[in-house]
């Protein structure tokens, strides 16, 4: 069978099993098992599978048809322009979350940023995606994970920015050596209740997804913990799940009565992140 006819196989599979983007797993399953990449995918569809090629095929087909992400299977996601390796030990980078990298950007335009924290870094996208595009910053990328910490120095050293990004192991901020001038970060934001039905098939870390009873419980948490980390008149961007951007902004206003706090929707109009701007410390004793 030809790679042209494997192709249009793969797809009617994946089609037939009701893969949203089937067209484009396909391809992408079979430039993995040929380790080939598109270019030279369209330049041999008459070329014959080889039996080995063929069974390398099937044997990832089958992975995804049991449920396991694409982007565990190929090891590889895109995330603000950029390929990242992933594995299971980190949660797979969503499109929503580029818009906190967009803030921060905009943010870095309106005020001295000299220096970040993203807590919860995960396969580190967001904070390199921050480090190719603001090369005066000085990072620090947290995360509780040690595994996931071995992927994000793979991508740091990937994307050349090594020098440029500290990585600490520890639970949110407690890490961080000193106060900064923004601190991003997408934490747990799912209901336990309903993390049967986000993580499907128990593919991703429930580390990276469970928020708690209502959600909110880490990103209280974190709230909580910036009065000291965060430098006066610094800002605070946070992903937040569908529905939570009113009891974030409560929360926010009683502890930082002084801050401007705004809330942006994504690109399917849902309350995506909540900033806060204008950090005064003294407003904790209020």
């Amino acid at each position: 069978m030809t790679i042209k006819q494997t192709l249009s196989r793969a797809r009617a599979i994946l089609v037939a099993s009701n893969i949203e983007d089937a067209p484009l797993e396909s391809e992408l399953l079979l430039r993995q098992a040929l380790r080939i990449d598109r270019i030279q995918l369209y330049l041999a569809l008459d070329r014959e599978l080889g039996p080995e090629e063929d069974e390398t095929l099937w044997k990832l087909i089958k992975r995804r048809l049991d449920g396991e992400p694409i982007a565990y299977i190929t090891g590889q996601r895109e995330f603000y322009g950029l390929d990242f390796s992933v594995d299971p030990s980190v949660l797979i980078p969503r499109p929503e979350s580029e818009l906190l990298v967009e803030k921060a950007l905009k943010l870095a335009q309106e005020q001295a940023v000299f220096t970040i924290a993203e807590v919860g870094t995960g396969c580190g996208a967001i904070a390199i995606s921050l480090a190719l595009s603001l090369p005066q910053a000085k990072i620090y990328a947290t995360d509780i994970s040690a595994a996931a910490l071995k992927v994000t120095r793979l991508n740091c050293q990937k994307h050349g920015v090594v020098a440029r990004i500290c990585l600490l192991s520890g639970d949110m901020l407690a890490p961080l050596p000193e106060p900064v001038d923004l601190i991003v970060a997408n934490l747990p934001y799912v209901r336990e209740a309903e993390l049967s039905r986000v993580n499907t098939h128990n593919f991703e870390p429930s580390l990276a997804l469970n928020g708690g009873a209502d959600g909110l419980e880490k990103i209280a948490q974190l709230c909580s913990q910036i009065g000291d980390k965060l430098r006066t008149g610094g800002s605070l961007l946070l992903e937040i799940g569908q529905g939570q951007s009113r009891a974030v902004t409560v929360l926010l206003r009683r502890l930082f009565p002084a801050a401007e706090i705004e809330v942006a929707p994504d690109w399917s109009g849902i309350d995506r992140v909540v900033s806060l701007t204008g950090h005064c410390r003294k407003g904790l004793s209020g």
